[in-house]
């Protein structure tokens, strides 16, 4: 522990268990020394997260619906209210139906669509505007993507459209923030096994084929992803903004697979 993070103050947005990418980068943020508070939606999520949070020190958790102006109101109140600035901020929000996480893009329904690119793109954007409100000394917002934003992923279908928009909306909020001192990062990492990942259609065949063809021969840990966002938070990253930082071991350079597996 080198205390990178000692002093500050951020929300995470988007626990869902520990097997979550945004418990990997809370649970680094913590290691640190940051002091958290995590957002949830719902009670059966809130029960999930209250044992995290606190075996990191935290008891402060809001029930969020991002879709709902009244309730990002009432969350960004509570910050204000019991911290008054915020330092980072953790975006790590997606949704999309499960059933049109398989088969082909082109079925796409216009309310899928729709809701898809709100929660995982607009949400963002939206957040970004009320954190950076509280951040008077400048801060720290991250995201995450996936590969599947600019090649196509098989079964990932609309959430490729949503994160590449998502993307893009990081560059511009990177460009609109950075006079008041506010970088706006993405991280990318590979294919992981959590919640979210299970939903889409090939999860496994997607996990394995990454792993062995990954330069490194290893998907993304937790562990890694976490390090990556502690880098963006602190001092060190003081100078990266409008990025997509990728921790997945290196598949992305790839334009086929090893040869070994042709």
């Amino acid at each position: 522990m080198a205390d990178l993070m000692k002093g500050k103050r951020g929300l995470v947005m988007g626990v869902a268990n520990e097997r979550s990418i945004a418990w990997g980068i809370a649970a680094a943020l913590a290691a640190e020394g940051a002091e958290l508070a995590f957002s949830y939606q719902g009670d059966a999520f809130g029960k999930r997260v209250e044992p995290l949070a606190a075996s990191v020190g935290s008891d402060f958790l809001v029930d969020v619906d991002v879709t709902d102006d009244t309730s990002l109101d009432a969350c960004f109140a509570a910050l204000q209210a019991r911290w008054g600035t915020l330092d980072f901020l953790i975006h790590a929000i997606a949704f999309s139906d499960k059933n049109e996480l398989t088969g082909r893009f082109i079925n796409t329904s216009r309310a899928n669509f729709q809701n898809s690119l709100t929660i995982s793109c607009y949400s963002f954007i939206d957040v970004a505007a009320r954190a950076a409100a509280m951040m008077p000394n400048g801060g720290s917002l991250i995201t995450l993507t996936f590969q599947g934003s600019n090649a196509v992923v098989p079964n990932y279908n609309v959430m490729g459209v949503a994160k590449a928009a998502l993307e893009s909306a990081t560059r511009y909020l990177a460009n609109d923030l950075g006079p008041q001192g506010i970088r706006v990062n993405a991280i990318s990492p590979g294919p992981m096994k959590t919640l979210a990942g299970a939903a889409i259609g090939g999860a496994r065949a997607t996990y394995r084929h990454t792993e062995a063809n990954a330069p490194l021969r290893a998907n993304a840990t937790l562990e890694a992803i976490g390090g990556t966002a502690v880098w963006l938070c602190s001092a060190g990253g003081a100078c990266t903004t409008g990025e997509v930082v990728h921790v997945d071991g290196g598949y992305h350079v790839l334009g086929m697979p090893q040869a070994e597996n042709l």
